[in-house]
């Protein structure tokens, strides 16, 4: 089956009437509802309590909120409307520390800011806004180009094992691992999957299960503590995952037990692939030892739906994220191809395309 558009039936990011809505994660599966963002303060909060999550959403999502901070200063005089832009630009950029997207998103809008600074402040804003756009749109198709990239390795029959959530719902549409999953099982490739339920916020059980479900996937959930014993016995053919930060030399920084996996991988001899945009490669940093990890609230783990499962006066640590080293991973999918060891000079190419 060729040509594949199937999508899920519900978008993750829509701007409407200067107002941004986005699918509320907090509340999948049980609950589809959304969040409407009326200012970029409400953009911020939805990237940082997780309404919005997925590197690549998180990245376009920020650009519309640079947008809605123009919207909201634009009646200032010239060097006001710049300063408060770009304190809340600097705001916005605090709200999740991991995710480059976000980080980049930003960037990407100040440059065009610079590179116009001569316009009035209604060219600035209109073009901040067809930015945002194409930062969207872009988001998109490079997520279709990555699954057809990555589809290249997926073996006939696969049973694939998957971490977090990495489809539609983390993207503005399709999906980087679980994009390539997808593509992958809309041309016939007859595979199956096992999604870790990536305690402690169950990004896989409540979302990449959702979406698996929605798309009739072949799939099956299980614990994260299972993937250990199905890969010794030798039940997983292929890992795919996502990424929120990639070093210049290849670590990467993925959700939460990403390294767990990349380490029986590695033992075990089994494939392991990260799939991610460029823009989520930050050349600016040498190794994973200079990735910032985001430590979240010691409530997601010592509460459920608000009730208590852990005593009061536990010491909780509660990273989000941890780095894989660069020699545990087979290959990095990207937009513009697969890169493999080196990694430095693999990835170094795709930044210079």
């Amino acid at each position: 089956m060729k040509g594949v558009e199937l999508k899920l039936k519900y978008n993750t990011i829509e701007f409407k009437d200067n107002k941004l809505r986005l699918l509320d994660q907090r509340n999948i599966p049980n609950e589809v509802i959304f969040f409407t963002a009326n200012n970029y303060q409400e953009v911020k909060f939805a990237i940082s309590d997780m309404v919005v999550r997925g590197a690549p959403a998180i990245g376009a999502t920020a650009a519309y909120g640079v947008y809605m901070a123009a919207l909201e200063y634009k009646q200032l005089n010239k060097e006001d409307f710049l300063f408060k832009l770009k304190k809340a630009n600097k705001d916005l950029a605090s709200a999740r520390p991991t995710a480059v997207n976000l980080i980049w998103a930003i960037r990407r809008m100040e440059k065009l800011i610079d590179e116009n600074v001569e316009k009035n402040i209604e060219e600035l804003v209109s073009l901040l806004f067809e930015e945002a756009k194409n930062i969207a749109l872009e988001d998109i198709n490079t997520n279709k180009m990555m699954a057809r990239n990555g589809n290249k390795i997926v073996p006939e029959g696969a049973v694939i094992l998957t971490h977090c959530n990495t489809g539609a719902l983390a993207t503005v549409d399709y999906g980087t691992a679980l994009g390539v999953i997808r593509e992958a099982h809309f041309t016939g490739k007859n595979i199956s999957v096992y999604a870790d339920e990536t305690r402690p916020r169950l990004q896989g059980g409540r979302l990449t299960a959702f979406e698996l479900v929605e798309e009739g996937i072949p799939a099956t959930l299980i614990a994260d503590s299972v993937a250990a014993t199905l890969i010794r016995d030798g039940r997983i053919d292929l890992i795919l995952v996502g990424a929120d930060r990639i070093a210049a030399n290849g670590d990467t920084a993925n959700k939460i037990g990403t390294y767990m996996l990349s380490e029986l991988a590695k033992k075990f001899k089994i494939p392991f692939y990260i799939v991610a945009p460029v823009s989520t490669i930050d050349f600016d940093i040498e190794s994973g030892a200079d990735i910032e990890i985001e430590e979240r609230s010691s409530n997601e783990l010592t509460h459920i739906k608000g009730i208590r499962i852990a005593p009061e006066g536990i010491s909780v640590y509660n990273p989000a994220f941890d780095v894989t080293p660069a020699e545990n991973i087979t290959g990095i999918i990207t937009e513009k191809g697969i890169a493999e060891m080196p990694f430095k000079e693999s990835l170094n190419n795709f930044k210079n395309e």
